[in-house]
């Protein structure tokens, strides 16, 4: 398999606003070059609907012309939004077009960036009601991912990381219950973030698992992420699972958990496995502070806990939602989703309740692993595919593709996807690194770190500030 380009980032959040606020950039010429990007490519399966040019420029016009607009944290800086969240007068589709409705109000976590002076470009495509890892399952155009050779794309918020690593706008809104955002992210050679759940509001969101899901965010840098996740997180008491954020981290050593190697799967991808133990070989030596210590811990509690996922009653609970639609109108749904939302009518309460129990079980287990580690690093994948290979095995290679996120939000935890060059015929290489619920910022201490970032957290928190400061329309 030979390389191919993979991901053409853009100006990031930061260069965007030097440019707007410092240089010869505008957000009517940030807009204009968006849009041209887009048109210039065609429909690849990225995005479901853009803007109307003449209403986007319209309203970068109309934003610079507000006098207080170059006070605003994102002013003029572009993104995009996966297209199970709701945006005011925009269809909000699922990619499912016969489920879809208009959207009478914007989602919290949306308005939050539009109040910030950010300037919404589109909705993304998905794999259709957020219910898949690889980006095949749509009805619209199938996206494919920036590596090439027949890659997939990722999923289930597959247009939104490639509205990133195709460099169309610097950071898009998606979501994550199995690893819906770190997957696609890994698969095109960008940072997938899922925070805690609860720090980002889902009021607007169509939920896939309400229990599970989680809004995240894509960047092609950590102080992108730490840009826009000073403004999307922000406590929403219409959200039954809101809470406040943890702890920052403290400077203290950061004690990384690494799997013994007979724990690690890649699935007879050699090449995969190669690249991924080179990578464990740097963690002991990175550039932090206070430093990084090794500790092996076991894997199996966690995986335990993804096998919970689909092949217990969790996916019935995708029917709270779909189970109307699927009844009356079957035929407009995406025939894998349709075979997986219809396996969730044989479980019942009592199969419902003895895998909370279990579930209960292994999150003592795993709270016990934290107490000697503070992140956990693993393979976001295991294995890449290619679009074929999905098609032909829809179900194994989807759950080939979740086996390192499925148990993620299920153990309540955070993580994050840190893309780590490629493996030696080309395919992209991508870290995750796992915390304990609210321990966020330790985490996003040691993805910098990976990636050789210098981290301003208090530019960051000047960003929030002022977003806080803005008043919600």
């Amino acid at each position: 398999m030979t390389s191919s380009s993979g991901p053409t980032t853009g100006p990031t959040v930061a260069e965007i606003l030097d440019s707007h606020l410092h240089g010869s950039g505008s957000p009517t010429r940030t807009a204009r070059m968006v849009l041209d990007a887009i048109d210039a490519r065609g429909d690849d399966g990225t995005w479901l609907s853009v803007v109307p040019r003449e209403e986007l420029l319209a309203a970068a016009a109309a934003l610079e012309a507000r006098p207080d607009a170059r006070d605003l944290p994102l002013y003029g800086v572009t993104f995009g939004v996966k297209d199970s969240i709701d945006v005011a007068g925009v269809p909000t589709t699922l990619s499912c077009p016969a489920y879809a409705y208009l959207a009478e109000t914007t989602a919290p976590a949306v308005r939050r960036l539009i109040d910030a002076g950010a300037l919404y470009v589109g909705k993304t495509n998905l794999d259709q009601f957020a219910t898949g890892l690889n980006g095949t399952r749509t009805p619209y155009t199938m996206p494919r991912g920036v590596y090439g050779n027949g890659m997939i794309s990722g999923g289930s918020s597959s247009g939104s990381a490639l509205a990133v690593a195709h460099g169309d706008v610097p950071f898009t809104v998606a979501t994550d219950t199995a690893g819906s955002g770190r997957v696609p992210a890994a698969l095109n050679g960008i940072i997938g973030y899922k925070p805690s759940r609860g720090l980002i509001s889902t009021v607007g969101l169509v939920p896939a698992c309400k229990s599970l899901d989680c809004l995240t965010a894509m960047t092609s840098t950590i102080a992108d992420m730490d840009l826009v996740m000073g403004i999307l997180q922000a406590r929403d008491d219409a959200d039954p699972w809101a809470r406040d954020p943890g702890p920052r981290f403290d400077g203290s050593t950061i004690r990384i958990g690494l799997p013994p190697v007979e724990h690690l799967e890649f699935f007879g991808d050699e090449a995969m496995e190669d690249v991924h133990l080179a990578f464990r070989n740097r963690l002991a030596h990175l550039s932090i502070p206070g430093g990084t210590s090794i500790v092996e811990v076991s894997l199996e509690p966690f995986l335990a806990a993804g096998e919970l996922l689909y092949s217990g009653p969790w996916v019935a609970e995708r029917l709270v939602v779909f189970g109307d639609f699927l009844a009356e109108q079957p035929d407009e749904i995406h025939p894998v989703v349709r075979e997986i939302l219809e396996s969730g009518r044989k479980y019942s309460a009592v199969d419902a309740f003895a895998a909370l129990q279990r579930l209960q079980e292994l999150r003592a287990e795993v709270a016990r692993v934290w107490q000697g580690i503070d992140v956990l690093v693993v393979p976001t994948i295991g294995r890449t595919f290619t679009v074929d290979e999905v098609l032909a095995d829809p179900i194994g290679a989807n759950t080939v593709l979740g086996h390192y996120t499925h148990f993620g939000n299920l153990l309540d935890l955070n993580g994050i996807a840190v893309p780590q060059g490629v493996t030696s015929d080309g395919r992209p290489h991508s870290a995750m690194l796992l915390g304990a619920a609210l321990t966020d910022d330790t985490v996003l201490q040691l993805a910098a770190a990976l990636l050789d970032e210098p981290r301003d957290r208090a530019s960051s928190d000047v960003m929030a500030d002022r977003a806080a400061s803005v008043p919600s329309s």
